[in-house]
């Protein structure tokens, strides 16, 4: 079982209705932390955390995050100039984190960028150093690359005290976090000549694999997998689409299957929503 950390990190420019900052941390896609540009804390969002941790995480957290709210200000001042806009609503983002293999002990780490819905800057830990396709970065690539104690602190955070945090808290939510229910299982389908959907919810973990059969073989043609969306109370959902006429459902036989955690469920019976 593969575990993972990360924070996910917003700035937005010129929109009233959303805070100009964000931050959520989650470990293996369950939210556990959130700030604000509005609230200026870092708050609990499970149980877990609240439990276990005192005033002085709560303060460390939100003097960190208050500290990366005016970088993310100046960031995307910074991202305007160099593509040469000068006004406008604007999405600057940074997702970084660390992964743990429980099984065989493999650490990986990452630092990604994104600028308005597009990838900006990325770390390759691996060779440590920072990789990008954008002209407009070419300046941050090379300022980073050749700070060899910026690179070290880099992969040094990601690969022991990421590491560190994320079995900790692995161990804070252990009831929770390493818990393992079945996903439902179902076939939708509006009416006869709309796609059918297969959805699986209510899993956990969050990782799943949704398939097609048709006649028992693998079935990969005009199918599309859905995004994995938590739900309220800490599970998840997926869904994957098949498009087929009235006719070919009729004539051959189609199922889904769905495999979480070593276990498969098949499903060949449409109800109707």
């Amino acid at each position: 079982v593969t575990h993972s950390m990360k924070y996910i990190l917003t700035g937005v420019s010129e929109v009233d209705s959303f805070p100009e900052y964000t931050a959520v941390g989650m470990v293996d896609d369950i939210p556990f932390v959130y700030f604000d540009s509005n609230i200026k804390r870092m708050i609990p969002k499970t149980e877990w955390i609240k439990e276990n941790e005192g005033t002085d995480y709560w303060d460390r957290e939100s003097q960190r995050e208050s500290g990366w709210m005016s970088t993310f200000k100046n960031n995307i001042q910074i991202a305007m100039q160099r593509f040469n806009q000068t006004a406008g609503v604007h999405v600057f983002q940074k997702m970084y984190g660390c992964t743990w293999d429980e099984e065989t002990g493999d650490v990986d780490g990452f630092d990604d960028f994104g600028y308005d819905g597009e990838d900006f800057i990325t770390l390759d830990l691996k060779n440590l150093r920072y990789i990008t396709t954008k002209q407009e970065a070419l300046i941050t690539q090379a300022n980073w690359n050749k700070n060899k104690a910026f690179l070290e602190g880099k992969k040094q955070y990601r690969t022991q005290i990421c590491i560190e945090w994320l079995k900790k808290y692995l161990q804070y939510g252990e009831r929770t976090l390493k818990r393992q229910v079945s996903p439902q299982v179902s076939l939708l389908q509006k009416d006869s000549s709309s796609p059918v959907t297969c959805h699986a919810t209510g899993f956990y973990p969050s990782g799943v694999t949704i398939s097609w059969m048709e006649n028992g073989q693998d079935h990969h043609e005009d199918v599309e997998l859905g995004e994995l969306v938590p739900n309220e109370d800490g599970t998840f959902q997926k869904s994957s689409t098949l498009r087929v006429t009235p006719d070919e459902w009729k004539k051959n036989q189609y199922s889904c299957v769905v495999e979480h955690q070593g276990e498969t469920k098949e499903e060949k019976e449409i109800r109707t929503n």
